[in-house]
């Protein structure tokens, strides 16, 4: 048993490694324009449900990591919205960029922090703005992938089993598989049998070996990795001892190590704000995946100690409309209306997602688009091209039209 009270793979241990949660909230979510503003951000609306998705992060972080041990690495223009989302989480662990510096910054911003006083800590990478189903399931395979990373300088990625042929991720190149009790001994028994009583095969965690981190594919790559069967998408879910992951930053790309430590440093104190608006911006603006992820897997797939474990639960990142439409709907045809005010007459259109409250919407023959109305702009584009509402927002911006962004 934890000491947040929440159940952990059963091992001989009974004091589990502590933990803590860092969500990354800092993205302006332009591919959700006109709902998603830079003060009202993608991570901070009601896109599937009631709760926003940042709120839904938390939620399902809570079976294994307590509020108190949140921390969310964000910006200005959401720093005071986010607070109110999730009054659970300490006033001092919601963290504003002084100005944007891509993932490895942020996520390597919460190791030196925790590495001053308690450098054994477990630190999950969580993106703000994702979907799971299975609640149960992730904190399952989460609870192994804490295990695992406490059990030396291990890195635990989540990779998620891909269902087609996808362009819009990166990839994981699994190797060999590894049993638990042997990759960390001390954090797992041998399983006593690996059947039911009915002879199926349990839903057991399988950890790989990682070979090696692919950028996002063109269609025939991404066919091929399908069909090989042993690549994963790479669903942004990370997870390292503080140690760990500041050691990788001064291996890896050193250059940023004096910024942070500065900053860590400064922390608690009346200098931190001015440390951190001098330092932050020395730092590599570049991802983690490049600054550690790829370097490490470099030294070797028996040398770099980072495995994968399943995210079999439900994973869906809903980075456009497009996906939105595939989340909300159960088949491509489907038109989804999204907004409980929203009336639909459809005649002879399939394939359409609407949000537009407070309006009834008239379709006819026409398919596959996405109408998004909000009280000051209106967007109609493709399923297609929902990917680049990106460049509408920077043609917004480039027109002067700031109050629209």
């Amino acid at each position: 048993m934890s000491t947040n009270g929440s159940s952990l793979p059963p091992g001989p241990s009974e004091a589990a490694p502590k933990f803590a949660a860092v969500i990354l909230a800092g993205g302006s979510g332009t591919r959700f324009w006109p709902r998603s503003r830079r003060a009202r951000a993608k991570q901070v609306l009601a896109l599937d449900g009631e709760r926003t998705m940042i709120q839904q992060t938390l939620e399902r972080l809570l079976p294994v990591a307590s509020a108190e041990n949140v921390w969310v690495i964000t910006n200005h223009w959401l720093h005071d919205v986010i607070s109110e989302q999730l009054p659970g989480v300490p006033a001092a662990h919601v963290i504003s960029e002084p100005c944007p510096r891509n993932t490895a910054p942020a996520c390597a911003l919460s190791a030196f922090l925790l590495e001053r006083n308690e450098p054994d800590t477990v630190i999950g990478i969580f993106p703000s703005d994702h979907v799971v189903s299975n609640i149960e399931r992730f904190a399952e395979v989460l609870a192994t992938g804490i295990r695992i990373a406490a059990a030396g300088e291990n890195i635990v990625v989540l990779g998620v089993p891909p269902t087609r042929p996808e362009t819009g991720y990166g990839y994981i190149e699994q190797g060999d598989s590894i049993p638990l009790d042997i990759l960390a001994p001390e954090a797992f028994e041998p399983p006593e049998t690996t059947d039911t009583l009915d002879g199926a095969t349990e839903n057991r965690i399988t950890a790989h070996r990682v070979r090696r981190f692919r950028e996002k594919p063109d269609g025939h790559t991404a066919e091929r990795f399908l069909s090989l069967g042993n690549y994963v998408w790479n669903g942004g879910i990370f997870l390292w001892s503080a140690r760990t992951l500041a050691n990788a930053i001064r291996e890896h790309i050193p250059d940023m190590a004096p910024p942070l430590e500065a900053i860590a440093a400064a922390y608690g104190t009346p200098d931190f704000e001015k440390v951190f608006a001098e330092q932050y911006p020395l730092c590599e603006n570049i991802s983690i995946d490049y600054a550690v992820l790829e370097p490490r897997s470099g030294k070797g797939e028996r040398r770099s100690a980072i495995f994968s474990l399943p995210a079999d639960f439900g994973w869906n990142d809903l980075g456009s409309w497009a996906s939105l439409h595939e989340h909300r709907g159960s088949a491509e045809t489907d038109n989804v209306v999204d907004g409980a005010t929203t009336d639909l007459i459809a005649v002879q259109s399939k394939g359409n997602y609407v949000h537009a409250p407070g309006r009834m919407v008239a379709l006819l023959g026409v398919e596959d688009l996405v109408v998004v109305e909000t009280p000051d702009a209106l967007l109609i584009t493709t399923r297609g091209r929902s990917q680049d509402v990106s460049k509408i927002v920077r043609a917004i911006h480039e027109s002067g039209r700031e109050d629209l962004i």
